[in-house]
């Protein structure tokens, strides 16, 4: 997949110099307050509901994880073979015994099929909810989700705690903010998430310029005091409310460099040893348990990247990054054998403790990538290891999800595909769909508008409802 590294205003790497340090001076605040002085209008929105949301790029194959055909002919089916779950009539992958053992937690969809095929247009088509102007490329002409929940919970309050109510996380150097086309667009880039790079799993690991000295923390408190002096003498005579707005961001910043909460909820060392290992010390389970935290902190959205489930340690040849599973880049059957266990892991201990903390009616789980594969299986030679293998190739006609938490009835399978898994022949859904349902449990009104560059109006989600199956259910 193209990379094309864009921090972002507060990226790991930049937050003190532009976020931070100079955030009581005219730099930030002038750049931001124009961004919120040109917002309109309010948003309801909930105020104890969050969304984990684990991004699998490349399209993992739908084939060989939740709707698998053994009655199909073997160029289709694969060599894997279903296994039974504890709710009847459901099955999986082989390789996913410890979802198996709970599939009574969540729900899987296999109808969901967009037109995009390539991954900028997919990931495009997927995270905006939009039919993307270009079908190539990740910088984005409108803007993600990540962008709209950021905008419509920060126009009526700041960050609660200092907590950022939108976190993207995604390994080093795969952290910008257009590599996944997590572009805010016109929303402007003061509505992106904080974005923390790296592996959680690494004993390296540190989220960048989250805490400051004590002696830094004197110097910040003393100039925001004398800005807030300065600004109350202008904002007497200002009558447009963008000294108010600024002030906002600028407290913003102060809250999440000095909140110990904030530090604490990326600390990952504050977890039991135990804790940690049932998630898995991979890059696929230390991300899915900083999500868990950060959703108990007061996080609302937080999206993590899952690739490499081991970055940094050697891949085997016939593996690839990401799931982009063709077979000039793997042997899909021996990657998913590599991949398959660090996420069977890191999957059934997120969907775990969101049920035993008490979280799976507040924090609704998704995890899904941008399309799926091909359901007839191509050879090729590996560009890696020059050896022929089996592979399939991208399809957005077709793909498979799960979907946890929320207070939704689960063991369901929802949707279902031809005998084939070509496309879609019961419940056709589209991204827009799930991002309907997503907006309802965030309490935001997906039918209203923000103005594009051109001053039109554009709705949230131009069309798409929520899907009825994972609405909270009446008698939980």
């Amino acid at each position: 997949m193209k990379t094309n590294f864009c921090p972002g205003p507060i990226s790991r790497r930049s937050f003190l110099q532009f976020g931070g340090l100079s955030m009581l001076g005219m730099t930030l605040s002038d750049s931001l307050k124009l961004k919120a002085a040109l917002a309109s209008g309010e948003a309801s929105v909930s105020a104890d509901t969050s969304v984990i949301f684990i991004w699998l790029p490349g399209g993992p194959p739908h084939m060989e994880t939740y709707d698998m055909k053994p009655e199909a002919p073997l160029e289709y089916r694969g060599i894997f073979q279903p296994i039974k779950t504890n709710v009847p009539g459901i099955e999986i992958c082989e390789l996913l015994p410890l979802q198996a053992k709970m599939a009574d937690r969540f729900n899987i969809i296999r109808s969901v099929s967009h037109d995009f095929a390539d991954h900028g247009g997919g990931h495009k088509r997927f995270l905006t909810g939009r039919i993307p102007a270009t079908p190539v490329g990740t910088v984005n002409d409108a803007p993600a989700v990540t962008s709209i929940i950021f905008k419509c919970l920060t126009e009526k309050g700041g960050f609660k705690d200092g907590m950022p109510p939108v976190v993207f996380g995604a390994d080093g150097g795969r952290a910008g903010i257009d590599t996944f086309a997590n572009g805010p667009a016109y929303l402007g880039s003061a509505n992106t998430p904080f974005i923390v790079g790296g592996d959680p799993s690494d004993k390296a690991f540190k989220v960048q310029n989250l805490g400051i000295s004590r002696e830094m923390e004197a110097r910040l408190e003393d100039r925001m005091a004398l800005r807030q002096g300065l600004d109350q003498f202008r904002r007497e005579i200002d009558q447009s409310g963008v000294l108010e707005a600024m002030d906002s961001f600028n407290q913003n910043a102060y809250q999440m460099l000095t909140s110990a909460k904030v530090r604490d909820a990326f600390d990952l060392s504050k977890e039991p040893l135990r804790v940690r290992e049932r998630y898995g010390m991979h890059a696929y389970g230390q991300r899915g348990l900083m999500a868990r935290r950060l959703v108990e902190a007061g996080c609302r959205f937080v999206e993590m990247v899952w690739e490499n489930p081991f970055p940094g340690k050697p891949q085997p040849s016939d593996c690839v990054y990401n799931w982009d599973s063709h077979a000039v880049n793997c042997n899909i059957f021996n990657d998913a054998r590599w991949r398959f266990p660090a996420y069977d892991q890191a999957v059934s201990a997120l969907i775990e403790d969101l049920y035993q903390r008490g979280l799976d009616r507040k924090t609704l789980l998704i995890v899904t990538g941008e399309f799926g594969r091909t359901p007839k299986i191509s050879t090729a030679m590996g560009t890696a290891n020059k050896v022929m293998q089996p592979g399939r190739d991208h399809w957005a006609k077709a793909m498979s999800m799960i979907v946890a938490g929320g207070g939704m009835r689960t063991g369901q399978i929802i949707g279902a595909t031809n005998s084939r898994g070509e496309y879609p022949v019961e419940r056709p859904l589209t991204p827009n769909d799930l991002w309907a349902t997503v907006y309802q449990h965030l309490g935001i009104d997906a039918s209203r508008s923000f103005l594009d560059h051109q001053g039109r109006p554009m709705p949230i989600l131009p069309f798409g409802d929520p899907i009825e199956e994972l609405l909270p259910s009446r008698s939980a």
